[in-house]
C-alpha cells in the first residue's frame, strides 16, 4: 500500500516553496512522484511504503521551521470522500452566531466566554447553549438580517469545497449546534444538500428566551453522519467530517477523513487530520483535487 505527503497552505499565503518541496523530498527520499496540487500552495508526496511516522513527522516539522504549512498523511487509496458533514460556526463561517445575537443587548462578552468554554469542552453544550439562548429572551428576529448582512463573513474556500465535492457525487450537509435562522441561508449561499440546526423559539417576532428540544449537540451530529452513510449506503471510509469545537468531535472521529479546521486543542489533539493554516480548499488539496479541478459555481 501506498501512501500520501501532502503539504498545504493558505491559497492567500503560499509557503509550499520549490525549496521547501526539495528539503522534503531529500527527507523521504522520493525523488519522483511529486505532484503540485497548486503551485506554491499545495503538493503531494507519494510514498511507496509506510514509514517510521513518529520520525517522519519530527523530522518534517523541523523541516517547516514554523512556516504556514499543514502535514498531512494517509493511504493513497480512497482519498476522495462521497459525503461531507460539515459545523457551521467558526467553521464554514467565520462568526460564532449566538455571540453575535448576543451582542445586540450588550452582553457579548459573557455569552462568547460561555461559547469558547463549550466548544473547549470545559462545560457541556446543551446546558451552555439552554444558558445563553435565555440571555437573549427579547430579542427581535428582525436583527437576523441585519447581523447577517452586516457581520457574518464566510470562511474562503467554502463554495469551491461544497461545489467541487458535489460535482464529483458527494453529498453535502451543514450540520450545526447553531440556529436554522442561520444555517438555512448559509445553505443556499455555499450549495449544501441540507442543514440541521436548533431552532430559536419566537413569539409575535421576539426570542422567548428558549431553544427547541432536542438539542442538536455532538449525539446528534454523529447520529446524522450515521443516518446518511446508511441513506446513501457508503463505507465510513468514504465520508469527510469538519468542525472546530467538542461538540464536533464524535462525528469528526467516526468519518473516515475527520478535520479539525483551526480547532480547539482538545479536538485538534484528538482529530486524525489537521489544518491550523490553510482555508476550507485545505478539505479539497487533503483529498487529492488540484485547483485547476475546483468548481466555484
Amino acid at each position: 500500500m501506498s501512501f500520501t505527503l501532502t503539504l498545504i497552505s493558505a491559497p492567500a499565503d503560499p509557503a509550499v516553496s520549490a525549496d521547501l518541496v526539495a528539503e522534503v523530498q531529500s527527507i523521504i527520499h522520493v525523488d519522483t512522484d511529486f505532484t503540485w496540487l497548486m503551485e506554491g500552495v499545495a503538493c503531494d508526496f507519494v510514498i511507496p511504503h509506510h514509514p517510521d511516522y513518529a520520525n517522519l513527522r519530527a523530522e518534517l516539522f523541523a523541516a517547516l521551521g514554523g512556516a504556514p504549512v499543514d502535514v498531512i498523511f494517509q493511504p493513497s487509496k480512497g482519498r476522495k470522500k462521497k459525503l461531507l458533514l460539515a459545523d457551521m460556526d467558526s467553521t464554514m463561517i467565520q462568526q460564532e452566531c449566538i455571540d453575535e445575537l448576543a451582542d445586540e443587548v450588550g452582553l457579548k462578552e459573557k455569552v462568547s466566554d460561555i461559547t469558547a468554554r463549550a466548544m473547549r469542552g470545559e462545560i457541556e453544550f446543551e446546558p451552555a447553549l439552554k444558558e445563553r439562548v435565555g440571555l437573549l429572551k427579547g430579542l427581535s428576529l428582525d436583527i437576523v438580517d441585519k447581523l447577517f448582512a452586516e457581520r457574518i463573513t464566510f470562511t474562503p474556500g467554502g463554495k469551491a469545497l461544497v461545489h467541487t465535492m458535489k460535482a464529483n457525487g458527494a453529498y453535502c450537509a451543514l450540520v450545526s449546534g447553531g440556529f436554522t435562522h442561520f444555517t438555512s441561508r448559509v445553505r443556499e449561499i455555499l450549495g449544501f444538500d441540507e442543514d440541521r440546526a436548533n431552532l430559536l423559539i419566537e413569539k409575535e417576532g421576539l426570542l422567548t428566551g428558549e431553544v427547541g428540544m432536542p438539542i442538536l449537540g455532538k449525539d446528534a451530529k454523529l447520529a446524522r453522519l450515521n443516518a446518511l452513510i446508511k441513506e446513501h449506503e457508503l463505507a465510513p471510509s468514504e465520508t469527510m467530517a469538519v468542525g472546530d469545537g467538542a461538540n464536533d468531535l464524535p462525528m469528526i472521529m467516526s468519518a473516515g477523513a475527520g478535520v479539525a479546521l483551526h480547532a480547539k486543542p482538545k479536538v485538534a489533539a484528538q482529530a486524525e487530520f489537521v489544518i491550523n493554516h490553510g482555508d476550507l480548499t485545505g478539505l479539497l488539496f487533503l483529498q487529492g483535487y488540484k485547483a485547476e479541478d475546483f468548481v466555484l459555481a
